[in-house]
């Protein structure tokens, strides 16, 4: 059963969070990424919680209603705050002094990243959705002629009429979409509850505007890792996810599921369950 709290994780900042299981369990913090919510999480919640774990999947800065910052001050939503709400999640549910699992996915996942390169003690295991290794990534940009193609969308997010184009229409672009990456249509709609007003959309959008261009380059993994791409992914090409092995200095799984687009957890929610669960069974806290 998933249950709704909101948590004071930063003073000042209240963010909307689902849980489910035991909160004394091992917890599993799941970070979403762009264009969605906790909500993508909503398949695995209630099985991890049944499976012994106490999981976790929060709206993050800016998604949440109560940690929304002004979004045209880019310094409030830069990566280094995001990285430090991440860890405050896990304080914040009485996690701080033990060890944890961490799930990201797109955005989420690029701080997932960061956060296994910089706090490896921190973390039992990693797994990631959609989101290749940085170097990995950096390298596909460079040396695949297709990435910069699905990447280009980060440069028109940056644009001062993102907002209005990407909530036109009933959110026809988003939509759009999350159909083409099979998203069924009532999970966009619990998305859109979170994002589909301007307000949350210029926050949401002010993760990019804060980095701009620049994607920052970190270190190898040294935490097991399980990575799930879908190689209908229409973000990340298959050179920048195989490639993704050649940053890991531990126990690696690279998992494809055929015909998934970029949202894995809400096109195939069971089998990424099952991936997760075996994943967390092997690498205990």
């Amino acid at each position: 059963m998933i249950e709704h709290r909101q948590i004071e994780a930063r003073p000042g900042l209240v963010f909307d969070m689902s849980v489910a299981g035991d909160a004394d369990a091992p917890l599993v913090l799941m970070l979403h990424g762009f264009a969605v919510s906790r909500h993508l999480y909503d398949g695995q919640l209630p099985a991890l919680g049944n499976a012994g774990y106490y999981a976790a999947a929060p709206n993050q800065r800016g998604y949440s209603a109560g940690a929304r910052p002004d979004p045209t001050q880019f310094a409030q939503y830069d990566i280094e705050l995001l990285l430090d709400d991440a860890v405050a999640f896990a304080d914040a549910l009485g996690h701080g002094a033990r060890r944890f699992h961490l799930v990201g996915h797109d955005w989420g996942g690029s701080l997932a990243w960061e956060l296994a390169a910089r706090h490896p003690e921190r973390l039992a295991s990693l797994t990631m959705l959609s989101r290749p290794h940085p170097l990995a990534f950096a390298r596909a940009l460079r040396d695949d002629p297709e990435q910069p193609t699905r990447s280009q969308h980060h440069k028109a997010f940056l644009a001062s009429d993102a907002v209005p184009k990407l909530l036109a229409d009933d959110a026809r672009w988003l939509r759009t979409r999350h159909a083409a990456n099979g998203i069924p249509a009532a999970a966009t709609d619990k998305h859109l509850a979170v994002i589909g007003t301007p307000e949350a959309m210029e926050a949401a959008l002010a993760w990019y505007r804060a980095r701009g261009t620049v994607h920052r380059a970190i270190g190898n993994i040294v935490v097991p890792t399980l990575f799930i791409w879908g190689d209908a992914d229409d973000t990340v090409g298959r050179m920048a996810a195989e490639g993704t092995v050649d940053f890991i200095d531990a126990p690696y799984r690279f998992e494809v599921l055929p015909g998934v687009g970029h949202y894995a957890a809400d096109q195939q929610p069971e089998r990424v369950t099952e991936l997760m669960l075996e994943h967390l069974r092997q690498h205990p806290v």
